[in-house]
């Protein structure tokens, strides 16, 4: 699995118009899955981004995790994640999950999320979003849970 976490003050998803996801402080989430990916992975994530140190502390150091903030997430599904552009000009998505599998997991990442006791909005999957954010700092992380094994 791959995500790309941005650091936000807010952020929203929405489908044909229609705001189906928002949160105010906190970070929006990418998320992509591989045909090779399983519970584990999802399970790695979501730990790594609940404990990510990317939030200011009274000191102005990123020393907090979004638990301790109280801050919130907004996971937004996103295939092209694993969009291979090494050859030609269009990308393959060859590696990226069939849709059933990719939405088990996604679905499972954002259990997790919520489990945690974190609020977690998401987008529609499979559906034609329009993502706004105010990424702030900027800090953008990305994240592969292949690389962490």
């Amino acid at each position: 699995m791959r995500a790309v976490v941005q650091r936000v003050s807010r952020a929203q998803v929405s489908v044909a118009e229609e705001v189906v996801g928002k949160i105010g402080p906190g970070v929006l989430v990418l998320l992509g899955v591989a045909k090779v990916d399983a519970k584990i992975d999802a399970d790695y994530l979501a730990g790594k981004i609940l404990g990510l140190r990317i939030f200011e502390d009274e000191n102005g150091k990123m020393n907090l995790s979004i638990a301790e903030t109280g801050g919130a997430v907004l996971a937004v599904s996103q295939f092209t994640l694993y969009g291979d552009a090494r050859k030609g000009k269009r990308p393959s998505f060859d590696d990226a999950a069939p849709a059933q599998m990719a939405n088990e997991l996604y679905e499972y990442f954002v259990g997790k999320i919520r489990d945690a006791g974190v609020v977690c909005d998401t987008g529609r999957f499979q559906a034609t979003m329009q993502v706004e954010l105010v990424n702030n700092g900027p800090v953008t992380i990305l994240l592969d849970s292949k690389r962490a094994f």
